[in-house]
């Protein structure tokens, strides 16, 4: 049985030239990207550029955020976002700027059966006060930012088996470990019974290192530092 047997990894990235890899090589079971990523990408026309990151990945469930602070227009934009495929997932943080709950709005857009990745979650607070917006039985998603909360001093681990128990009931909304850092993070997430994680490419691309033997991995190790010395020239 494979990680993608135990999990579903969606691809974290804003890379259309990667995507279809993603799929084919590692099985990923959908995708995530947000605004930091496409700027930093060099996107500039974000609509675009969402339409051509749909068109690639098919049928494959993909979130796309808002990014305005103003609830009026995250409600218009999470209407135009969802009108761009059946399979795309609108997300909206988990409160704006000026720390207003976003929940009523979440519930508002599930009604209209909007799926709704809710993003940003660090805390069990938040985690309740989700409890009762996803009742319109249209699927949500509820990030945990797991690395983020783990760059805290906290285990993230804790985090995720509560939300897990708090949505046991209402099995159309999953939860996602979010933020990954590092390939064991899909171990992790896997061991909690997590329903996905998403994952950085360059993160994906390190799986088939799962399972290594790790004196041949040490030994590998070993070989290359040696050579990068003597192509250094370095002496003593």
């Amino acid at each position: 049985m494979g990680l993608t047997d135990k999990i579903k990894i969606y691809a974290d990235g804003a890379d259309l030239e990667t995507a279809l890899r993603m799929i084919e090589q590692y099985n990923v079971k959908g995708f995530t990207t947000n605004p930091t990523l496409m700027h930093k990408k060099g996107i500039k026309d974000y609509q675009k550029f969402a339409k051509e990151f749909i068109a690639v990945v098919r049928d494959y469930p993909i979130s796309f955020e808002v990014f305005e602070d103003d609830f009026e227009e995250m409600r218009r934009q999470a209407r135009l976002i969802n009108s761009w495929g059946d399979n795309v997932y609108v997300k909206i943080p988990i409160m704006n700027t000026e720390e207003r709950s976003t929940a009523g709005l979440i519930a508002e857009l599930n009604k209209e059966e909007i799926k709704i990745n809710t993003t940003a979650v660090f805390t069990e607070d938040k985690i309740d006060g989700l409890e009762n917006v996803f009742d319109s039985g249209t699927p949500g998603i509820i990030s945990i930012f797991a690395g983020r909360i783990a760059d805290a001093g906290h285990d993230p681990k804790e985090k995720i088996k509560y939300a897990l128990n708090k949505f046991r009931s209402k099995p159309h909304v999953e939860i996602l470990w979010a933020s990954t850092r590092e390939p064991y993070n899909i171990i992790e997430a896997i061991n909690c019974r997590c329903h996905i994680i998403t994952v950085p490419n360059n993160i994906i691309e390190k799986i088939p290192t799962f399972g290594k033997d790790l004196y041949a991995f040490s030994l590998e190790t070993v070989n290359m530092f040696r050579e990068d010395a003597l192509k250094s020239g370095y002496a003593l």
